[in-house]
């Protein structure tokens, strides 16, 4: 009983706080093009573990690009439908002055995530950036 008792005020006591340990915040944002056009340009702002995932559909055989600017500690990772960041390998990445160009293997809708390096992110930096997607 008092092993039970135990598990219960320990459950209890991390549900309570895992509000206050703090969590990455996780942004999603659908990317739309206007009518006629193959790109475009989203501008954010991270800070620490923070992170931006764009999502885009696109078919098979498309061949997608995506650059980055802004500031150096800016990276990205593209993950195929159905894969997530930290659950999959990602199709392709890149980082400022390093774009990215595939051709895609699937129809559906792919994610772009925006982050910085472990580096930066414990120092607490803001990386202010912004980012272009094409698909043609």
């Amino acid at each position: 009983m008092n092993a039970m008792r135990h598990a219960v005020v320990l459950s209890i006591l991390l549900l309570v706080a895992a509000p206050v340990m703090g969590q990455d915040k996780v942004s999603m944002v659908p990317v739309g093009f206007a009518k006629g056009s193959s790109s475009a340009t989203m501008k954010g702002n991270l800070g620490g573990y923070d992170s931006v995932r764009y999502t885009l559909s696109a078919r098979a055989g498309q061949t997608m690009t995506v650059k980055i600017g802004g500031s150096s500690n800016a990276n990205f990772n593209v993950f195929e439908p159905g894969d997530a960041p930290g659950n999959a390998t990602a199709l392709g990445s890149g980082s400022v002055g390093a774009d990215w160009r595939g051709t895609l293997p699937v129809s559906g809708q792919y994610t772009v995530q925006v982050f910085q390096m472990r580096a930066s992110a414990r120092r607490g930096e803001q990386v202010p950036y912004t980012v272009t997607f094409g698909i043609k």
